[in-house]
Order: structure tokens, then sequence, then C-alpha cells
């Protein structure tokens, strides 16, 4: 999530290959990157999300936008892991049936990221707002929606091609609403119930969260101190937001969905059209 703050700083992967800026963890920074990582596991194990918290904290803490953006991408992917195996653990993912999407996926993170060094994704951050809006109120006028799983609409093999590399290149490009996007599509055109999507997600996210760490990693931009404090608290939050997700299924999860995909509107309104 939330790489869209590279278009309002216009990163440069040519400039990406900075210092690391001198940053101290006190007692105090050490607690609040603690708990953030903990609240955004939470939020991103159940429905995506995650980056609403993270980034901003880590943006107040003093660490440069791009610096920022890669250090997420470190922290979060501790969380998605968490909450992948969790899900798979428990038995709503079959880690076999997601090869397909991961493989796909992976490809389709990898091409957007290296578009997104010579292209300027701001077209679609005018144009993420309305489809996250499709999805908001398609969801909430299908009061069944990911209530219990239904016949799907197209083959996994199909889905997972179409899906996988276009919400990869998407997440690898620009990023913000994929959590959104793919528990959407799981639902509407695979016919899972909203725990099952919500695990397949997290793989996924997992996949293409890996993708962009690599990119940031390679240009110099992870604090790793500050990723791997806020990670501890994201494994915790993830766990929990997983069992919980688990427990009480769509019910839960559905609510919780919608708050966050209409807060990453209200960020991308105010970020593509003040």
């Amino acid at each position: 999530m939330f790489s869209e703050i590279a278009v309002i700083i216009n990163f440069n992967w040519n400039q990406s290959f900075c210092l690391m800026p001198e940053f101290q963890i006190t007692r105090e920074i050490f607690l609040l990157l603690f708990a953030t990582g903990l609240a955004a596991g939470f939020v991103d194990a159940i429905a995506g999300g995650g980056g609403l918290i993270a980034l901003p904290v880590l943006l107040s803490v003093g660490l440069p936008p791009q610096v920022a953006l890669g250090t997420n991408k470190l922290q979060g992917s501790f969380g998605t892991f968490s909450a992948a195996y969790n899900f798979i653990r428990k038995g709503h993912v079959n880690f076999r049936e997601g090869i397909t999407g991961i493989l796909t996926t992976f490809v389709g993170a990898v091409l957007g990221s290296w578009t997104v060094q010579w292209l300027e994704p701001v077209f679609l951050g005018r144009i993420i707002p309305v489809l996250l809006f499709l999805v908001l109120v398609y969801t909430y006028f299908s009061k069944n929606l990911g209530l219990e799983d239904h016949d799907p609409k197209m083959s996994r093999r199909a889905f997972f091609l179409l899906f996988g590399l276009g919400l990869g290149f998407y997440d690898g490009f620009f990023g913000p609403g994929t959590g959104s996007f793919w528990m959407a599509g799981f639902c509407i055109f695979l016919g899972f119930n909203m725990t099952k999507s919500a695990g397949y997600t997290r793989l996924m996210n997992f996949t293409s969260n890996i993708v962009a760490l690599s990119i940031f990693i390679i240009g110099g931009n992870v604090l790793y101190s500050v990723g791997l404090c806020m990670a501890g608290g994201q494994l915790i939050g993830a766990r929990i937001g997983s069992n919980l997700a688990i427990q009480n299924g769509a019910r839960f999860i559905r609510p919780i969905f919608m708050v966050v995909v209409c807060v990453t509107i209200a960020r991308l309104v105010y970020l593509n059209y003040r």
C-alpha cells in the first residue's frame, strides 16, 4: 500500500542510491514503532490497508519518503507472511492451489516495479479511487457477498493469469487498494467466502511485497533497525487479526473491509484531486 507517495515526491530511481539517514531509536520511538506495527498487522491481516497506519508514522519520525516506503515494505512483509501462514495452517488457504497466482503475481510485480522507474503513475492516482468506489458500492449492495462459497464465474487458471499479472503489475507500479481488489476478485469471480478471500489475498500481497522490497533493498532505501522493530509488532498483530478473521468470518471482515476501502479512497482523492 501507499506507493502513491512516490508520485508526490517524484521518486527517481537513479537518485534512490542514497546514504541511510542517521536514526536513533529511543525507548519512546521503539514503543511507538512496535505499537504501529502491531496495529498495522492486525488491520492488514483482516482487510488490508496496513500502510494507512504504518507509513504516516514512519514519515513522522523523520525518515525520508523513499526510505519510509522501503522500510514499510520490510515490516509489512513480516505481517503478510504471518497472516498467510496462519490462514494456510488453519486450512483456509491451499498453498498448492495458489502457486499459479504466486507466479503470475511475481512476474506482474517485477514488470510493474521496472515500469514505474520510467513512467510517472499519476493517471492511476485519478482512476483508482473511482474503481475502488465501484468495489465499495458493489460490496455494500451485495449483502450476501462473501458470506459463503458460491459457484465460480471463471476458472482459477484464467483468474490467476488475469488478476495475478494485472494486480501484481499494479502493486509494483502503484499499489494502493491492491488488497481490496484481490479480496473483491476472489469473492466475485472465484466464489470464495470472505475468510478464504482474506487468506489468499495475504498470500498474493506477500508475493508482490517481496518484489517491491527487493527493489528498495537494491536501491539502498531500507532502514533495517526500524523495519525489524515494527516487524515484531506486525507478527503479533497479523496473528491476532487473522485468528479473529478465521473465527468470526465475513460478518466480522466485511465492515472492516469497507472502512479500509473508504479510507483508501479518501486518501487517494486527497492526494490526487486537492
